[in-house]
Protein backbone atom coordinates (compact mmCIF):
# COMPACT_ATOMS: atom_id res chain seq x y z
CA UNK A 1 0.00 0.00 0.00
CA UNK A 2 2.68 2.37 0.82
CA UNK A 3 4.63 1.48 -2.70
CA UNK A 4 1.20 2.49 -4.07
CA UNK A 5 0.73 5.55 -2.81
CA UNK A 6 4.53 6.51 -3.51
CA UNK A 7 4.04 5.70 -6.82
CA UNK A 8 0.49 8.00 -7.25
CA UNK A 9 2.49 10.92 -5.69
CA UNK A 10 5.13 10.64 -8.08
CA UNK A 11 2.91 10.47 -11.11
CA UNK A 12 0.48 13.61 -9.64
CA UNK A 13 3.88 15.69 -9.39
CA UNK A 14 4.82 14.61 -13.18
CA UNK A 15 1.15 15.57 -14.23
CA UNK A 16 0.87 18.80 -12.72
CA UNK A 17 5.24 19.91 -13.66
CA UNK A 18 5.16 22.76 -15.86
CA UNK A 19 7.91 24.18 -18.28
CA UNK A 20 9.25 27.80 -17.89
CA UNK A 21 11.02 29.10 -20.25
CA UNK A 22 14.66 31.81 -20.13
CA UNK A 23 15.79 33.88 -21.78
CA UNK A 24 15.99 37.59 -23.41
CA UNK A 25 13.42 36.83 -25.60
CA UNK A 26 11.03 35.49 -23.18
CA UNK A 27 8.67 36.73 -19.97
CA UNK A 28 11.11 36.00 -17.35
CA UNK A 29 14.85 36.87 -18.14
CA UNK A 30 16.66 35.62 -15.65
CA UNK A 31 17.02 32.11 -13.84
CA UNK A 32 16.76 33.00 -10.75
CA UNK A 33 13.25 34.63 -11.43
CA UNK A 34 12.24 31.55 -12.98
CA UNK A 35 13.45 29.30 -9.44
CA UNK A 36 11.46 31.18 -7.46
CA UNK A 37 8.52 30.99 -9.74
CA UNK A 38 8.59 27.28 -10.57
CA UNK A 39 6.78 24.42 -8.53
CA UNK A 40 8.14 21.21 -7.87
CA UNK A 41 8.52 19.13 -10.60
CA UNK A 42 8.86 21.78 -13.21
CA UNK A 43 11.67 22.20 -15.79
CA UNK A 44 13.20 25.14 -16.38
CA UNK A 45 14.77 25.57 -20.09
CA UNK A 46 16.99 28.77 -20.66
CA UNK A 47 17.90 30.11 -24.13
CA UNK A 48 21.43 30.73 -25.36
CA UNK A 49 22.84 33.42 -23.48
CA UNK A 50 25.02 34.53 -20.65
CA UNK A 51 23.74 34.97 -17.03
CA UNK A 52 25.38 36.53 -14.36
CA UNK A 53 23.38 35.33 -11.37
CA UNK A 54 25.63 34.65 -8.36
CA UNK A 55 25.02 32.19 -6.66
CA UNK A 56 22.10 30.17 -7.87
CA UNK A 57 20.21 28.45 -4.96
CA UNK A 58 18.02 25.66 -6.06
CA UNK A 59 15.92 24.05 -3.00
CA UNK A 60 13.48 22.77 -4.62
CA UNK A 61 12.98 19.14 -7.18
CA UNK A 62 13.42 21.25 -10.79
CA UNK A 63 15.18 20.51 -14.05
CA UNK A 64 17.25 22.91 -14.85
CA UNK A 65 18.05 22.37 -18.86
CA UNK A 66 20.11 24.82 -20.99
CA UNK A 67 19.50 25.30 -24.90
CA UNK A 68 23.20 25.23 -26.92
CA UNK A 69 25.05 25.26 -23.59
CA UNK A 70 23.94 29.02 -21.96
CA UNK A 71 26.55 30.61 -20.08
CA UNK A 72 26.12 30.79 -16.47
CA UNK A 73 29.32 33.60 -15.21
CA UNK A 74 30.79 33.61 -11.85
CA UNK A 75 32.40 36.23 -12.26
CA UNK A 76 34.99 34.98 -10.04
CA UNK A 77 33.54 35.81 -6.94
CA UNK A 78 30.64 33.40 -6.35
CA UNK A 79 29.82 29.76 -6.27
CA UNK A 80 27.48 29.29 -9.36
CA UNK A 81 24.82 26.46 -8.63
CA UNK A 82 24.29 25.56 -5.42
CA UNK A 83 22.02 22.26 -5.23
CA UNK A 84 20.22 22.27 -1.84
CA UNK A 85 16.87 19.87 -2.93
CA UNK A 86 17.04 16.18 -3.62
CA UNK A 87 16.09 15.15 -7.50
CA UNK A 88 17.54 17.99 -8.95
CA UNK A 89 18.78 17.73 -12.87
CA UNK A 90 21.54 20.95 -14.12
CA UNK A 91 21.88 19.46 -17.95
CA UNK A 92 23.52 21.48 -21.09
CA UNK A 93 25.15 24.74 -19.77
CA UNK A 94 28.83 26.31 -19.88
CA UNK A 95 29.87 27.51 -16.50
CA UNK A 96 32.73 29.52 -15.93
CA UNK A 97 34.87 32.12 -13.28
CA UNK A 98 34.16 30.38 -10.07
CA UNK A 99 35.44 32.47 -6.81
CA UNK A 100 38.85 31.40 -5.77
CA UNK A 101 39.15 31.37 -1.59
CA UNK A 102 41.39 29.50 0.39
CA UNK A 103 38.67 29.27 3.32
CA UNK A 104 35.30 28.28 0.76
CA UNK A 105 35.30 25.71 -1.40
CA UNK A 106 33.55 27.56 -4.42
CA UNK A 107 32.73 25.21 -6.89
CA UNK A 108 30.74 25.44 -10.77
CA UNK A 109 28.14 23.13 -9.11
CA UNK A 110 27.82 21.66 -5.14
CA UNK A 111 25.31 19.47 -4.21
CA UNK A 112 24.58 19.89 -0.62
CA UNK A 113 23.95 16.95 1.51
CA UNK A 114 20.87 15.65 -0.82
CA UNK A 115 20.10 12.71 -3.24
CA UNK A 116 19.67 11.94 -6.70
CA UNK A 117 21.15 14.86 -8.23
CA UNK A 118 21.56 14.32 -11.53
CA UNK A 119 24.81 17.01 -13.42
CA UNK A 120 25.35 16.32 -17.27
CA UNK A 121 26.55 17.29 -20.08
CA UNK A 122 27.77 20.79 -18.48
CA UNK A 123 31.34 22.47 -19.68
CA UNK A 124 33.07 23.90 -17.15
CA UNK A 125 35.93 26.31 -17.14
CA UNK A 126 38.40 27.90 -15.12
CA UNK A 127 36.58 26.86 -11.56
CA UNK A 128 38.31 26.36 -8.22
CA UNK A 129 36.29 23.22 -7.55
CA UNK A 130 34.18 21.55 -10.91
CA UNK A 131 31.58 19.69 -9.52
CA UNK A 132 31.43 18.95 -5.44
CA UNK A 133 29.53 16.70 -3.92
CA UNK A 134 29.22 17.56 -0.36
CA UNK A 135 27.22 14.43 1.47
CA UNK A 136 25.56 13.60 -2.24
CA UNK A 137 23.63 9.98 -2.28
CA UNK A 138 22.96 8.28 -5.45
CA UNK A 139 23.97 11.31 -7.55
CA UNK A 140 24.88 10.72 -11.43
CA UNK A 141 27.53 13.21 -13.05
CA UNK A 142 27.94 12.31 -16.82
CA UNK A 143 29.31 13.63 -19.80
CA UNK A 144 30.73 16.75 -18.60
CA UNK A 145 33.92 18.49 -19.71
CA UNK A 146 35.68 20.33 -16.98
CA UNK A 147 39.01 22.45 -17.84
CA UNK A 148 40.98 24.76 -15.65
CA UNK A 149 44.19 26.18 -15.79
CA UNK A 150 45.68 25.28 -12.42
CA UNK A 151 49.72 26.38 -11.34
CA UNK A 152 49.75 25.59 -8.17
CA UNK A 153 48.47 23.05 -5.91
CA UNK A 154 47.88 25.36 -2.61
CA UNK A 155 45.65 27.65 -5.18
CA UNK A 156 43.38 24.95 -7.10
CA UNK A 157 40.75 22.47 -6.35
CA UNK A 158 39.64 19.81 -7.85
CA UNK A 159 37.84 18.79 -11.27
CA UNK A 160 35.02 16.09 -9.90
CA UNK A 161 35.28 16.55 -6.05
CA UNK A 162 33.18 14.04 -3.98
CA UNK A 163 33.38 13.94 0.07
CA UNK A 164 31.32 11.69 2.65
CA UNK A 165 28.94 10.61 -0.28
CA UNK A 166 27.74 7.00 -1.17
CA UNK A 167 26.91 5.20 -4.18
CA UNK A 168 27.88 7.90 -6.58
CA UNK A 169 28.18 7.18 -10.66
CA UNK A 170 31.12 9.44 -12.30
CA UNK A 171 30.61 8.16 -15.93
CA UNK A 172 32.00 9.34 -19.47
CA UNK A 173 33.72 12.75 -17.99
CA UNK A 174 36.56 14.38 -19.49
CA UNK A 175 39.18 16.51 -16.90
CA UNK A 176 41.90 18.51 -17.50
CA UNK A 177 44.38 21.26 -15.39
CA UNK A 178 42.96 21.15 -12.01
CA UNK A 179 44.70 19.43 -8.67
CA UNK A 180 43.38 16.36 -9.12
CA UNK A 181 41.18 15.22 -11.88
CA UNK A 182 38.54 13.48 -9.33
CA UNK A 183 38.77 12.87 -5.81
CA UNK A 184 37.23 10.49 -3.41
CA UNK A 185 37.21 11.12 0.46
CA UNK A 186 35.17 8.91 2.71
CA UNK A 187 32.89 8.11 -0.73
CA UNK A 188 31.81 4.42 -0.63
CA UNK A 189 29.56 1.97 -3.06
CA UNK A 190 30.25 4.05 -6.30
CA UNK A 191 31.67 3.83 -9.42
CA UNK A 192 34.10 5.76 -11.81
CA UNK A 193 33.72 4.95 -15.00
CA UNK A 194 34.96 5.62 -18.80
CA UNK A 195 36.55 9.04 -17.79
CA UNK A 196 39.45 10.64 -19.44
CA UNK A 197 41.64 12.68 -16.62
CA UNK A 198 44.68 14.00 -18.07
CA UNK A 199 47.39 17.04 -17.55
CA UNK A 200 46.28 17.69 -14.23
CA UNK A 201 49.36 18.75 -11.24
CA UNK A 202 48.80 16.42 -9.06
CA UNK A 203 46.70 12.92 -9.55
CA UNK A 204 44.42 12.52 -12.13
CA UNK A 205 42.24 9.81 -9.70
CA UNK A 206 42.61 10.26 -5.57
CA UNK A 207 41.28 7.81 -3.29
CA UNK A 208 40.93 8.45 0.63
CA UNK A 209 39.30 6.62 3.15
CA UNK A 210 37.05 5.43 0.32
CA UNK A 211 35.81 1.37 0.26
CA UNK A 212 34.33 -0.80 -1.53
CA UNK A 213 34.22 1.61 -4.83
CA UNK A 214 35.17 0.50 -8.45
CA UNK A 215 36.57 2.23 -11.64
CA UNK A 216 36.74 0.70 -14.61
CA UNK A 217 37.82 1.63 -18.08
CA UNK A 218 38.76 5.23 -17.57
CA UNK A 219 42.24 7.15 -19.00
CA UNK A 220 44.81 8.67 -16.49
CA UNK A 221 47.42 10.16 -18.56
CA UNK A 222 50.21 12.67 -18.13
CA UNK A 223 48.94 13.56 -14.99
CA UNK A 224 51.79 14.65 -12.30
CA UNK A 225 50.77 10.64 -10.94
CA UNK A 226 48.26 8.47 -12.18
CA UNK A 227 46.32 7.44 -9.51
CA UNK A 228 46.37 7.46 -5.84
CA UNK A 229 44.49 4.80 -3.76
CA UNK A 230 45.25 5.47 -0.34
CA UNK A 231 43.68 4.15 3.07
CA UNK A 232 40.96 1.86 1.19
CA UNK A 233 39.78 -1.48 1.02
CA UNK A 234 38.05 -3.26 -1.28
CA UNK A 235 38.85 -1.25 -4.55
CA UNK A 236 38.43 -2.77 -7.96
CA UNK A 237 40.36 -1.54 -10.23
CA UNK A 238 39.72 -3.33 -13.75
CA UNK A 239 40.33 -2.06 -17.62
CA UNK A 240 41.93 1.20 -16.81
CA UNK A 241 44.71 2.90 -19.18
CA UNK A 242 47.40 4.33 -16.74
CA UNK A 243 49.83 6.36 -19.26
CA UNK A 244 52.78 9.02 -19.62
CA UNK A 245 52.75 9.85 -16.27
CA UNK A 246 56.54 10.78 -15.40
CA UNK A 247 58.58 12.84 -12.91
CA UNK A 248 60.92 12.38 -9.93
CA UNK A 249 58.03 11.23 -7.83
CA UNK A 250 55.51 10.14 -10.28
CA UNK A 251 53.58 6.58 -10.56
CA UNK A 252 50.55 5.33 -13.25
CA UNK A 253 49.07 4.01 -9.49
CA UNK A 254 50.59 4.14 -5.88
CA UNK A 255 49.21 2.06 -3.39
CA UNK A 256 49.34 2.93 0.34
CA UNK A 257 47.80 1.52 3.21
CA UNK A 258 44.70 -0.48 0.86
CA UNK A 259 43.82 -4.04 1.08
CA UNK A 260 41.42 -6.56 0.08
CA UNK A 261 41.18 -5.12 -3.74
CA UNK A 262 41.57 -6.05 -7.30
CA UNK A 263 43.65 -5.14 -10.21
CA UNK A 264 42.75 -6.91 -13.28
CA UNK A 265 42.98 -6.12 -17.44
CA UNK A 266 44.44 -2.66 -16.82
CA UNK A 267 47.49 -1.00 -19.26
CA UNK A 268 50.44 0.73 -17.58
CA UNK A 269 52.64 1.85 -20.23
CA UNK A 270 55.62 5.03 -20.06
CA UNK A 271 55.33 5.79 -16.31
CA UNK A 272 58.23 6.45 -14.25
CA UNK A 273 56.69 3.85 -12.23
CA UNK A 274 53.75 1.56 -12.93
CA UNK A 275 52.92 0.65 -9.75
CA UNK A 276 54.34 1.82 -6.51
CA UNK A 277 52.77 -0.43 -3.66
CA UNK A 278 53.90 0.32 0.61
CA UNK A 279 51.12 -1.01 3.31
CA UNK A 280 49.20 -2.76 0.97
CA UNK A 281 47.53 -6.55 1.80
CA UNK A 282 44.91 -9.12 -0.19
CA UNK A 283 46.10 -7.31 -3.31
CA UNK A 284 45.13 -9.53 -6.23
CA UNK A 285 46.79 -8.42 -9.90
CA UNK A 286 45.84 -10.68 -12.31
CA UNK A 287 46.05 -9.68 -16.35
CA UNK A 288 47.49 -6.46 -16.74
CA UNK A 289 50.23 -5.07 -19.31
CA UNK A 290 53.49 -3.17 -18.03
CA UNK A 291 55.50 -1.72 -20.84
CA UNK A 292 57.87 0.32 -21.43
CA UNK A 293 57.60 1.87 -17.65
CA UNK A 294 60.77 2.79 -15.87
CA UNK A 295 60.12 0.58 -12.63
CA UNK A 296 57.06 -1.67 -13.85
CA UNK A 297 56.43 -2.38 -10.10
CA UNK A 298 57.96 -1.12 -6.45
CA UNK A 299 56.49 -3.31 -3.83
CA UNK A 300 57.69 -2.65 -0.21
CA UNK A 301 58.68 -5.16 2.44
CA UNK A 302 55.85 -3.65 4.05
CA UNK A 303 53.01 -5.66 1.80
CA UNK A 304 52.12 -9.13 2.62
CA UNK A 305 49.90 -11.19 0.25
CA UNK A 306 50.31 -9.87 -3.33
CA UNK A 307 49.41 -12.14 -5.73
CA UNK A 308 50.18 -11.39 -8.80
CA UNK A 309 49.65 -13.64 -12.04
CA UNK A 310 49.37 -14.18 -16.05
CA UNK A 311 50.78 -10.37 -16.11
CA UNK A 312 53.06 -9.30 -19.34
CA UNK A 313 56.29 -7.21 -18.39
CA UNK A 314 57.10 -6.54 -21.46
CA UNK A 315 59.89 -3.33 -22.34
CA UNK A 316 60.57 -2.30 -18.43
CA UNK A 317 63.57 -0.43 -17.60
CA UNK A 318 63.36 -2.48 -14.13
CA UNK A 319 60.36 -5.32 -13.90
CA UNK A 320 60.61 -5.16 -9.71
CA UNK A 321 61.86 -2.91 -7.53
CA UNK A 322 61.94 -3.78 -3.55
CA UNK A 323 63.59 -2.98 -0.07
CA UNK A 324 63.53 -5.75 2.02
CA UNK A 325 65.27 -9.06 1.84
CA UNK A 326 61.76 -11.26 3.33
CA UNK A 327 58.90 -11.38 0.85
CA UNK A 328 55.79 -12.31 1.49
CA UNK A 329 54.09 -12.33 -1.62
CA UNK A 330 53.11 -14.48 -4.61
CA UNK A 331 54.53 -14.15 -8.74
CA UNK A 332 53.01 -16.87 -10.90
CA UNK A 333 52.65 -17.72 -14.44
CA UNK A 334 53.26 -14.20 -15.67
CA UNK A 335 54.81 -12.99 -18.47
CA UNK A 336 58.72 -11.54 -18.63
CA UNK A 337 60.34 -10.82 -21.48
CA UNK A 338 63.86 -10.80 -19.86
CA UNK A 339 63.58 -14.47 -19.00
CA UNK A 340 65.95 -16.42 -20.47
CA UNK A 341 64.78 -20.05 -19.50
CA UNK A 342 63.85 -22.84 -21.62
CA UNK A 343 60.75 -25.09 -21.97
CA UNK A 344 61.83 -28.43 -22.36
CA UNK A 345 58.19 -30.28 -22.35
CA UNK A 346 56.99 -27.41 -24.29
CA UNK A 347 53.91 -26.52 -21.83
CA UNK A 348 54.87 -22.74 -22.04
CA UNK A 349 56.11 -22.41 -19.27
CA UNK A 350 60.07 -21.86 -18.14
CA UNK A 351 61.32 -25.02 -16.54
CA UNK A 352 63.57 -22.48 -14.04
CA UNK A 353 62.40 -19.60 -12.02
CA UNK A 354 62.49 -16.12 -13.36
CA UNK A 355 63.91 -13.81 -10.46
CA UNK A 356 62.59 -10.14 -11.74
CA UNK A 357 64.50 -8.22 -9.02
CA UNK A 358 68.20 -7.30 -10.23
CA UNK A 359 71.49 -6.88 -8.45
CA UNK A 360 71.69 -3.78 -10.11
CA UNK A 361 67.86 -2.39 -8.80
CA UNK A 362 68.71 -3.17 -5.79
CA UNK A 363 72.09 -1.09 -5.65
CA UNK A 364 70.15 2.06 -6.80
CA UNK A 365 67.10 1.30 -4.27
CA UNK A 366 69.90 2.28 -1.72
CA UNK A 367 72.35 4.91 -4.28
CA UNK A 368 70.03 6.52 -6.51
CA UNK A 369 73.38 7.82 -8.75
CA UNK A 370 74.30 4.21 -9.44
CA UNK A 371 71.78 4.94 -12.59
CA UNK A 372 75.11 6.40 -14.21
CA UNK A 373 76.24 3.21 -14.96
CA UNK A 374 72.84 2.09 -16.66
CA UNK A 375 73.78 0.16 -19.24
CA UNK A 376 77.51 -0.97 -18.18
CA UNK A 377 79.09 -3.93 -18.77
CA UNK A 378 79.92 -3.98 -15.20
CA UNK A 379 75.95 -4.12 -13.97
CA UNK A 380 75.55 -7.20 -17.22
CA UNK A 381 77.90 -9.17 -15.19
CA UNK A 382 76.71 -8.50 -11.86
CA UNK A 383 72.97 -9.05 -12.77
CA UNK A 384 74.27 -12.78 -14.23
CA UNK A 385 76.09 -13.69 -11.33
CA UNK A 386 73.22 -12.46 -8.83
CA UNK A 387 70.99 -14.80 -10.87
CA UNK A 388 72.92 -17.81 -10.80
CA UNK A 389 74.12 -17.31 -6.98
CA UNK A 390 71.47 -14.76 -4.95
CA UNK A 391 73.03 -12.37 -2.51
CA UNK A 392 71.33 -9.48 -2.25
CA UNK A 393 68.14 -9.76 -4.34
CA UNK A 394 65.22 -11.92 -1.99
CA UNK A 395 65.77 -15.33 -2.43
CA UNK A 396 62.37 -16.11 -2.78
CA UNK A 397 60.88 -13.10 -4.93
CA UNK A 398 60.76 -15.17 -7.73
CA UNK A 399 58.33 -16.39 -10.05
CA UNK A 400 57.74 -20.27 -10.23
CA UNK A 401 56.27 -21.01 -13.27
CA UNK A 402 57.40 -17.86 -15.97
CA UNK A 403 55.37 -18.28 -19.39
CA UNK A 404 57.51 -18.40 -22.70
CA UNK A 405 54.81 -16.22 -24.40
CA UNK A 406 53.01 -13.39 -23.65
CA UNK A 407 49.22 -13.25 -22.99
CA UNK A 408 47.05 -11.81 -25.57
CA UNK A 409 45.10 -9.22 -23.41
Amino acid sequence: MKTVFIILCCWCTQANAHVIKVGNKQTIKTITAAVAAAKIGDTILVDRGIYKEKNLVIDKQLVLKGINHPVLDGEKKYEIISIKSDRVTIDGFLLQHTGVSSMIDFAAIKIYNKHYATIINNIINDAFFGIYSQQGINCLIQNNTLTANATEEQQSGNGIHCWKSDSMRIIGNTISGHRDGIYFEFVTNSVIWRNNSFKNLRYGLHFMFSNDDAYITNVFENNGAGVAVMFSHGVKMFNNYFKENWGDAAYGLLLKEINDSYIENNRFENNTMAIYAEGANRIHMQKNVFKSNGWALKIQASCMDITLQQNNFIGNTFDVGTNGSLVMNTFNNNYWDKYEGYDLNHDNNGDVPYRPVSMYSMIIEKNPPAMILFHSLITTLMDKSEKVIPSLTPENLKDEHPLMKSIPL
